[in-house]
């Protein structure tokens, strides 16, 4: 987790209804679009948290009343703090509010559009703005854009178990059919997905079995997941090892408390994606059980591949001196604190496996107080889950349409070193070196290349590429594979190779040229393996894991693959790549070479009182809804 948000994950039920014939800069789109619909959820630190208590703050002119801003009002996180950090954290143990504070989620749009509205830091904590205002330049009615925040701060059990949260997103899908009478389409980013995911799971308890996918096929019509950490995400660790301040400015040991009493600190935790929970493999979990619980079981892979199927080890950690043995969490850890000399530190090293089945935590139990926390965390939240153990992989949803989208090739974390900081609790670890993915290469803050499994590509700067591209297994044995630049583009530089052998379980790596000054979209695309079912993955050039969501180039993407979905005149699987040209008036320009505006077939200059330059000027000609007929 950075301190700018990048963890930001987000599931919205936006639900955007066009009317049957939508106008949009004066023309008409084609199409039955009064039964779309769509649902968001938003996510972690994504949805404005708002005080539900009267606290006089001592010391301070600001208090907290009830429906108060909390998350996030940075004046009282600076001026209030410990006010502040009691409407934050909750009990590690039962995720109860603090005695004196509690928050709860606000609702509406307001809630997730801006986090801490205001001239300065609206801006900075934008979320989803851009996106409403592109819903509207487009038509979608305002009473048809509904928000469903919830807590990110709770475990998914806890979700249920207090706010009764999948019962009402349940209810929120039957009242979109019923109201509008079609399917909805869920858009998710990053921890989003893993509660829709949760959902998913938790209905199969709701519904008659062989009324399951009938519900799905009724209420769902596509699932765009972008940023999905789908075999988490390595910040998670550094998090719960030295905090994240989410760009505010706190100590990073107050962060590291806050961060590590929610319950969903460890949803996002790496795992291996050769580990399913069906049987036992961990002694430490196993050990004295008395409740039957889900526990790990892995393949062979696991113990012949190194790392978990991550590109090196998570966590590198010095541990001062031995104190006793540790007979119940595992051999391999046992073998190596046999090494260790009494007084002599010794660096101990952890894949994404030993992390999500405790045995790290149970390492350092003895020097870090968190470690027993987070290991009945661990165990009770995730492990235990009734309904589902997230911490195990995912396949491919029954559901008829998805789509996978992520960004790549930018420089993302994936592994850490730590040693002691003689420092007091919670400033006792300090982080000594971070190891990087980036074009193919692992490397350390100071420069140095290191051995290990890097991919082909890197990931979105938060969560690493084998993470995101896990969706890649969800595509059949034969996948069409297009390769485009993002910005506008006449048919230039458009790359297809058709059915492309796939084998399951490994990456797909296009044969393909690349101009190192273009940033490009790669479409991997699937609709012949599973009948009545089609998967995409879109892989977007330096498309930054937060900012995604506000990007020009996903909105139009998304736009047009709905748009092509709903016509009736479609003549192919997915929207044609072929041609991209300007949609909105902010996609055209002044092109100064020509002296008229650029995209002539598109874009007409129009002066309109108030435009300061000609490039302002320039807007979509009235008729470029008939456009839109090249993409069906």
């Amino acid at each position: 987790m950075k301190s700018d948000l990048k963890f930001i994950a987000v599931v919205f039920v936006i639900v955007g209804v066009l009317d049957r014939t939508s106008v949009v800069n004066g023309g008409q789109f084609k199409g039955d679009y009064s039964k779309l619909s769509g649902i968001i959820i938003p996510g972690f630190a994504s949805t404005q948290l708002r005080a539900w208590s009267i606290l006089d703050c001592p010391y301070s002119p600001l208090d907290f009343n009830p429906l108060d801003l909390v998350w996030l009002d940075t004046t009282k996180c600076l001026s209030a703090m410990n006010c502040w950090l009691k409407c934050m954290m909750l009990d590690p143990y039962n995720q109860t509010d603090h005695p004196e504070c509690k928050s709860r989620p606000d609702s509406g749009l307001s809630a997730i559009t801006e986090l801490d509205p205001g001239y300065i830091t609206g801006p900075l904590s934008s979320v989803w703005k851009e996106w409403i205002k592109w819903c509207i330049e487009f038509g979608i009615e305002a009473n048809a854009i509904l928000a469903v925040p919830y807590d990110w701060r709770l475990s998914p059990s806890k979700l249920e178990e207090r706010d009764l949260y999948f019962h009402k997103l349940k209810l929120t899908f039957e009242t979109a059919l019923k109201h509008r009478g079609g399917p909805s389409i869920v858009f998710a980013h990053s921890l989003g997905n893993n509660v829709f995911r949760y959902f998913l799971e938790w209905l199969k308890l709701e519904i008659a079995p062989k009324k399951y996918i009938q519900w799905l096929d009724d209420h769902i019509h596509a699932y765009f997941a972008v940023g999905s950490p789908l075999l988490g995400s390595v910040q998670t660790v550094e998090a719960t090892l030295s905090g994240s301040t989410f760009g505010l400015p706190v100590p990073e040991g107050t962060a590291r408390l806050m961060f590590n009493s929610f319950g969903s600190s460890l949803w996002m935790t790496p795992f291996s994606e050769y580990c399913q929970s069906e049987n036992v493999y961990s002694k430490h979990f196993s050990t004295g059980r008395k409740k039957k619980h889900n526990i790990y079981h892995c393949d062979d892979l696991e113990y012949r591949l190194n790392y978990s199927g991550f590109p090196t080890n998570i966590i590198n950690i010095e541990i001062p001196s031995v104190v006793e043995a540790y007979p119940s969490f595992g051999d391999e850890l046992q073998a190596n604190l046999s090494n260790m000399e009494c007084g002599v530190p010794t660096q101990l090293s952890f894949n994404a496996r030993e992390i999500a089945d405790g045995t790290f935590f149970k390492a350092i139990e003895d020097y870090d107080p968190d470690s027993k926390r987070l290991l009945y965390q661990l165990d009770k939240l995730y492990h235990g889950d009734p309904v589902l153990n997230p911490l195990t992989p995912w396949e491919r949803p029954p559901l008829k349409n998805i789509f996978c989208i992520y960004g790549v090739d930018s420089r993302t974390e994936v592994g850490y070193y730590f040693a002691p900081s003689g420092k007091p609790y919670p400033d006792n670890w300090i982080m000594t070196d971070v190891v990087y993915e980036f074009e193919g290469s692992l490397y350390t803050r100071s420069g140095n290349l290191i051995e290990g499994n890097p991919g082909a590509a890197s990931g979105d700067e938060t969560v690493p590429y084998n993470s995101l591209s896990y969706c890649k297994n969800w595509l059949g044995p034969k996948v069409n594979i297009t390769r485009t630049p993002q910005s506008e583009h006449d048919g230039e530089d458009v790359q297809v190779h058709s059915d492309v052998e796939h084998q399951i379980g490994a990456d797909i790596i296009p044969n393909m040229t690349r101009s190192p000054r273009v940033k490009y979209i790669t479409y991997y695309e699937d609709s012949e393996s599973l009948p009545g079912q089609r998967t995409a993955v879109w892989e977007i050039d330096k498309a930054n894991h937060r900012n995604i969501v506000r990007s020009p180039i996903l909105m139009r993407e998304l736009w047009l693959e709905m748009w092509h979905d709903i016509h009736p005149d479609k003549k192919s699987k997915f929207v044609t790549k072929a041609k991209r040209g300007p949609l909105r008036d902010e996609d055209c320009y002044w092109d100064y070479g020509k002296a008229r505006c650029a995209w002539a077939e598109y874009c007409e200059y129009r002066y309109v009182f108030g435009d300061v330059h000609l490039g302002q000027s320039c807007r979509v000609k009235s008729s470029s809804a008939d456009l839109l007929l090249k993409y069906v």
